[in-house]
């Protein structure tokens, strides 16, 4: 194991800085001035930046526009992301890319690959199931008529749904399989309700009433849902940890300047002690993370499944971000709650972020089965 970034992988991340270094956070629309979607689109004009930095194709081969990377160079992007807010698709269409890369067939990778990677097309993914607790595949289910598919069932918080051309949907067989459906959005049979993330933006709940879909568009090889949760999962931990540093820093930042008896409460004991806490959280964000994408990324064995080390990293992300923008609120008093200051717009996707794909208490009951199913020693 060996966290030293490749220059490729640093030098993903670079661009992304590069790219994210114009966003500025204070200027995302706010969930505290609406009461309903703070957009009805994500950032277009960030996203074509993305492009024309080739990041939207960092997981693609060669042959398709991509630089052939792997899920720790989307990591550090995304942690990139994160920092600023940056509202765009960018981790459910590159995952949803490079599954379609690794297992779909030749006909929907040329239909497809290359448009995503140049930004032309959006792909989502429906990983939340029905009601945002029971497991996605299990939603949906998926029946064979002739020469297609057909799907029935529903998806509840799919992100980017209403701006997506295609989403990935995990459906049941009657064979106690998992296929991936690339459905799109209009299609007849699928009906699209508006929800509103913590965060203020629009998700999808996402119904199929026998929508019937072409079998190319219908990715059926094992382990293909597998690996696209799992990418998910592990940039999920990606934006946490991207988040919880610059909440950090702007906790630092503040408390330094912010005096009380003549000095900077930064020097008070009582809040050194509690932004070195939330240092360890990152800490431990940051080497769970890793961990995990290693494992993805090299396909390394392990004494345990690397399930395990996915379940540790969301188990770190959830709970570490949580009490960063906690910490970080109780340090800046009333002025964090200023909604003209950006911290309450970290605090709502941080929210989102321990939530999504399951909250700290699932992944260590999953961790626990496979502790049972694989004892150590």
């Amino acid at each position: 194991m060996d966290f030293t970034f490749s220059e490729e992988q640093q030098a993903a991340a670079e661009a992304a800085a590069g790219v994210f270094a114009d966003v500025a956070p204070d200027g995302v629309p706010s969930p505290a001035d609406t009461t309903g979607a703070v957009a009805d689109d994500f950032d277009r004009a960030l996203w074509a930046r993305l492009a024309d930095a080739d990041l939207l194709s960092l997981l693609l081969d060669e042959a398709y526009g991509g630089a052939g990377l792997d899920a720790i160079a989307l990591c550090l992007v995304l942690r990139e992301s994160a920092k600023v807010l940056a509202r765009v698709p960018l981790l459910e269409s590159s995952a949803a890319a490079a599954t379609v890369q690794a297992y779909g067939g030749e006909e929907l990778r040329s239909a497809l690959l290359t448009r995503a990677g140049r930004g032309d097309l959006v792909l989502t993914v429906a990983a939340h199931g029905r009601t945002g607790h029971d497991p996605a595949e299990l939603a949906v289910t998926a029946r064979r008529d002739g020469d297609r598919w057909v799907l029935d069932g529903v998806q509840t918080a799919v992100p980017w749904a209403h701006n997506a051309d295609l989403v990935v949907v995990p459906a049941h067989t009657d064979a106690d399989r998992t296929v991936l459906a690339l459905v799109t959005p209009d299609r007849e049979g699928v009906v699209l309700a508006e929800q509103i993330s913590t965060t203020g933006e629009r998700l999808g709940e996402l119904r199929l009433d026998s929508v019937p879909i072409a079998r190319v568009d219908v990715i059926d090889a094992d382990g293909a849902w597998e690996w696209l949760r799992d990418l998910l999962t592990v940039g999920t931990c990606a934006l946490a940890l991207g988040l919880g540093t610059a909440v950090l820093r702007m906790t630092g930042e503040y408390t330094s300047r912010r005096e009380q008896f003549g000095f900077p409460v930064a020097t008070f004991q009582a809040v050194a002690v509690q932004a070195a806490d939330r240092y360890i959280d990152l800490r431990a964000m940051e080497a769970t993370l890793w961990q995990a994408a290693w494992r993805i990324a090299s396909g390394a064995s392990g004494p345990l499944p690397a399930a395990a080390d996915l379940a540790v990293a969301k188990i770190w992300a959830a709970e570490g971000v949580r009490r960063v923008v906690q910490t970080a609120q109780h340090l800046h008093g009333g002025f964090g709650a200023d909604t003209e200051y950006p911290l309450h717009r970290y605090h709502a996707w941080a929210k989102h972020l321990e939530l999504s794909l399951g909250p700290a208490a699932a992944h260590e009951e999953a961790l626990g089965d496979l502790l049972a199913a694989h004892p150590l020693g």
